[in-house]
């Protein structure tokens, strides 16, 4: 093969643009330190001499934050350059997490050090998450955006599995401080990346009545659309069930049925990759009711609770969690298309900050009531109880209309649900001509 023939075949595809690059670059690093991070942060805790009530402690004091300021991360947002604000997210996030790994290397953190610094953690998240998602829909179109979505999760996904490996791994040899302090140097690294990102492709904005008319104006784009609200509280309690089954029943099952955290941990595993071969199907898999087949790749999330409750042997449910991964990600890539396609440019990433309050705002409580729910019926009543509610939401979100028959557009919308449908009518195959989108 000549040099000229190989630039030609390793060539960046068309639709993978500098800014989609950048992006995906940026996510890569962040997910490699992040998810080493969370392992980290609950050693640490343990290090410190905390008991399993402070490590709930110190992850609640980020998620609170997390769901208290994605409103105003999602307004601001569609105010100024997003490409900002993350970079901003970014360096709060980098000198958070570095004082965290300062105090664990030099010493031993108090918890109410911990606690401040987790909870600085998620404000960074909570501004960067809207920002991200709608920088990341801005910046692809045409019919191949929806292969872009789908290898960025994959790159995302895949990140994540060898991060929390690695994350693993290095604890062991070298503790949780020298984790936290990578996962430092991982987010500086990424804001340098997203700082080069170019956004002049987006119209500059038009002035705004200020933070609360924004968000006004957000939640009528986000009420209008049916199949919009009507996932986003369907998800509301579908994730915080399939939170507590995991995070609380799915360790107590390993440890009694199982054999302990070792085939919980490569079930786990399973799922990661089933998400990335999900991500791969759906490189090259673009259906054209994005929301109805997206809908029916929900269901599968019961399955997990119900192996559990069972339960079944360690090999069937690695199987089922691979095969739940890939039926969540096919989800996931045709929520974001739904999302790219009918939301406005200069409104995403307000639509954006409703969808990440619905789907995390429940999830604190669900943990929560976790363990009164097993005292009072037991786990296996309890797990049995997850999977009969996942079906019964999917099955009731597929009754929306607009669910059921949203289909993939050949052009994007433009204004807001006052002048523009949310659903396309079904065309015949024949017709269709897939624009890509984010799926």
């Amino acid at each position: 093969m000549t040099s000229a023939a190989a630039v030609s075949r390793f060539r960046r595809p068309k639709w993978a643009g500098r800014t989609y690059s950048l992006l995906t670059a940026a996510a890569i690093v962040t997910n490699l330190g992040s998810q080493g991070a969370l392992i980290a942060s609950a050693f640490a805790v343990l290090q410190a001499g905390g008991d399993g009530g402070d490590v709930g402690l110190v992850a609640a004091a980020r998620t609170v934050p997390l769901v208290l300021f994605l409103l105003v991360g999602g307004a601001l947002a569609d105010r100024i350059p997003r490409h900002r604000v993350m970079v901003a997210a970014n360096s709060l996030n980098f000198l958070s997490q570095g004082a965290f790994a300062l105090l664990v290397l030099t010493g031993t953190p108090q918890l109410w050090q911990m606690l401040a610094l987790s909870a600085l953690g998620g404000v960074g998240q909570a501004f960067f998450g809207p920002a991200s998602e709608g920088m990341l829909m801005s910046s692809v179109e045409g019919e191949e955006a929806g292969r872009a979505f789908a290898l960025y999760r994959m790159a995302m996904q895949g990140a994540g599995i060898g991060g929390a490996a690695l994350g693993g791994a290095l604890i062991a040899a070298v503790g949780p401080g020298w984790v936290l302090a990578v996962d430092a140097v991982a987010f500086a690294v990424a804001g340098g990346l997203r700082a080069f990102i170019d956004v002049r492709h987006i119209p500059p904005r038009e002035p705004g009545g200020g933070i609360v008319a924004d968000l006004r104006d957000g939640w009528r784009e986000f009420i209008g659309r049916p199949w919009l609200w009507a996932i986003v509280a369907q998800f509301s309690i579908v994730n915080a069930v399939v939170v507590a089954a995991d995070a609380v029943y799915g360790p107590l099952v390993a440890r009694d049925h199982l054999g302990g955290p070792g085939p919980w941990g490569l079930a786990l595993a399973a799922f990661g990759a089933g998400t990335v071969g999900g991500a791969l199907v759906m490189m090259r898999w673009k259906p054209r009711r994005l929301l109805f087949v997206g809908s029916l790749c929900v269901f599968p999330l019961a399955l997990p609770s119900a192996a559990l409750a069972v339960p079944v042997p360690i090999g069937v449910l690695v199987a089922v969690m691979f095969l739940t991964g890939v039926s969540i990600e096919v989800f996931g890539v045709s929520w974001m298309t739904a999302m790219h396609q009918e939301i406005p440019e200069e409104k995403l990433s307000r639509v954006s900050a409703y969808d990440w309050l619905g789907s995390l705002a429940v999830v604190p409580l669900a943990t929560a009531l976790a363990g009164p729910a097993e005292s009072a019926v037991g786990r296996t009543s309890a797990l049995w109880g997850c999977a009969v509610v996942i079906v019964v939401l999917t099955a009731a979100v597929l009754t929306v209309p607009d669910v059921r028959n949203l289909t993939r557009r050949t052009a994007p919308v433009t204004g807001s649900t006052a002048d523009a449908d949310a659903v396309v009518p079904p065309v015949s195959a024949d017709a269709e001509r897939p624009l890509g989108g984010l799926g």
